[in-house]
């Protein structure tokens, strides 16, 4: 190879990832991370500047789940503390993001350099690859093994550290390219394709149940299987249910798609895997979500068949009755193949459905009209439910909180039911971390500028990520943010309530927040509503301002089904 002119180690940097074709940087410009800003602004690489290093990794994030293409956190060594809860989230959804730490310098490492922390072993647990790039040489190389331990087998973060030294100091444009992989561009993903013997067995189990039921979970979003997730169940007639916290697969134009395999969210859910006498668990993890593949759950006379796209998913689901490692797409193909249909027991499915959503709208419009005979404050679910019936089809949903998570997951199945047709959902994973709506929201208009984005979040959940909000002001990326407003951690004080001996909550209560007044301090649009009547109006007025909004709403705390469930008064933890 020619040698060229000397470039900065933060500049070969910058190539090695536009060379992996990555599309967004999110950084909190720091002094350590210089040389890789000046290198991706001579790359022409789109970076937003964000107000906290953890809104930057939940920017990576949200952009990541959209476009299945890993994004980068770029941070200095302070920042890296601020991002690891950015990390945990990222891990919970098994989000291929690529952080980048500038790190304190190589030379002196272990001597007590300036701002110096052990960034590499502090990742690890929440990454599939954690490691310190150990020469300029090896720039190019690192990135690229960061990139193949993101993307392939069980997707996730990674994280690469780069000293400061390194990062500041000169070297040759093409230094260390002179070894393979000579091409380091994005490759396509290595898949797994299954065993025939193994899957003729599978098959042969399915073709002789007779009131099957497939559960889809993030594995099968990650390989990009869910139109073949969606053409099997459609052609077989097989009820398909959703992992609770992960990516939403499938939309109300799939018939056998029923809703989250929730008993508590989803209370249908309940006697379908009761009742089924298979369960193909696609893309999931025998984890707490699914109870470890256990009953309650799962009935110990039910045939349990786990498919996965790598060893790694596999290990997780060892209680399984039988394991199939395979692409998720590879395997819903030969599904699809069965000339088996189970059309009675898909049509019971939808049934129950359909009463779940009688019932929910009869009680639903009870309550509400109590509460505007009594003058109380509007019920968070019909909260929920008025927010999708002010969207159109296609425009994006994302909610963050701990209630109001739980309520807009039922009002979506609702909405859902009754024609409403997202373009995306997004909301926090199998953490359940607060803070994450702005800027997964934000994630979602900048890569559909043409689709309005309502976040609906609690009061709580507003003030763990509420910040990240002036990143839509600064880039001019308009969003809708709903505030559920109960004035608390109502979902904690409900678990207390029913925890402690007197039947009180501690240490759980917000002032009365004005966070409308807040958005138009910024030179965006805000509105309170304490009166469900004047609610659509004011989202109407939000939407068409074009402006960032906020719609604080006065709710009134109502405890949701599921913390209700978990929540037995003093004889157990509040959740297990």
């Amino acid at each position: 190879m020619t040698k060229t002119d000397k470039i900065r180690g933060g500049a070969l940097l910058a190539r090695a990832l536009k060379e992996k074709g990555v599309e967004h940087v999110f950084t909190l410009a720091g002094g350590f991370c210089n040389p890789a800003l000046e290198g991706l602004m001579e790359c022409e690489m789109p970076v937003i500047n964000c107000p906290h290093e953890q809104v930057a990794g939940h920017l990576a994030d949200g952009h990541t789940r959209i476009t299945r293409k890993p994004a980068v956190c770029l941070v200095g060594p302070e920042g890296f503390a601020n991002a690891v809860p950015a990390m945990l989230e990222a891990w919970g959804e098994r989000t291929p993001i690529i952080f980048i730490t500038g790190s304190s310098t190589l030379k002196r490492q272990g001597a007590g350099g300036f701002k110096e922390i052990d960034d590499v072993a502090i990742a690890a647990p929440l990454t599939k690859y954690s490691a310190q790039i150990t020469g300029g040489e090896r720039i190019s190389e690192f990135v690229d093994r960061a990139w193949r331990a993101a993307t392939t087998g069980y997707p996730g973060p990674a994280h690469l550290s780069l000293p400061v030294d390194i990062m500041f100091s000169s070297f040759d444009a093409d230094a260390g390219r002179d070894e393979r992989p000579f091409d380091r561009s994005d490759r396509p993903v290595p898949r797994a394709w299954p065993d025939p013997e193994r899957l003729t067995d599978v098959l042969s189990l399915v073709r002789a149940a007779k009131r099957p039921v497939l559960i889809g979970g993030h594995g099968v979003w990650w390989s990009g299987g869910e139109d073949q997730l969606a053409a099997a169940a459609t052609k077989l007639r097989i009820p398909v249910f959703n992992v609770p916290y992960h990516t939403k697969m499938l939309g109300e134009d799939c018939d056998p798609y029923m809703g989250l395999a929730d008993f508590h969210q989803y209370h249908p859910s309940k006697p379908a895997i009761h009742e089924a006498d298979l369960i193909l668990m696609v893309g999931c993890r025998l984890d707490n979500q699914m109870n470890f593949g256990n009953p309650p759950f799962v009935q110990p006379e039910t045939k349990l068949i786990c498919v996965n796209g790598s060893h790694e998913e596999l290990d997780y689901n060892f209680g399984a009755d039988m394991q199939l490692l395979s692409d998720p797409g590879a395997f819903l193909d030969a599904l699809g193949e069965l000339d088996s249909t189970w059309s009675d027991w898909l049509e019971l499915q939808r049934t129950r459905r359909t009463d779940w959503v009688e019932e929910w709208g009869a009680h639903i419009a009870a309550e509400t009209a109590e509460d505007e005979a009594q003058g109380r404050k509007m019920h968070p679910l019909q909260l929920a439910l008025d927010v999708q019936a002010g969207m159109k089809d296609d425009d994006w949903l994302v909610f963050d909180g701990g209630n109001t998570h739980f309520w807009n997951e039922i009002a979506t199945n609702i909405a859902a039911a009754r024609g409403r047709m997202l373009g995306g959902i997004l909301h926090p994973g199998n953490y359940s971390l607060l803070g994450v709506g702005v800027s997964f929201a934000l994630a979602a208009k900048n890569i559909h500028p043409d689709k309005t984005v309502v976040l609906v979040t609690g009061d709580g959940a507003f003030l763990s990520g509420g910040l990240s909000i002036e990143a839509c002001f600064q880039e001019n990326i308009p969003i809708v943010v709903v505030v559920d407003n109960n004035g608390g951690l109502d979902c904690i004080s409900q678990q207390q309530e029913r925890l402690f001996s007197n039947g009180s909550h501690y240490a759980t209560d917000f002032r009365d927040i004005p966070f409308h007044t807040m958005f138009e301090g910024l030179g965006g649009y805000g509105e309170v509503v304490t009166k469900r009547a004047d609610f659509s109006a004011a989202l109407e007025r939000a939407i068409a301002s074009g402006q960032t909004a906020c719609i604080n709403v006065k709710c009134r705390g109502v405890i949701s089904p599921i913390v209700a469930a978990t929540s037995d008064k003093r004889d157990k933890a509040s959740i297990e």
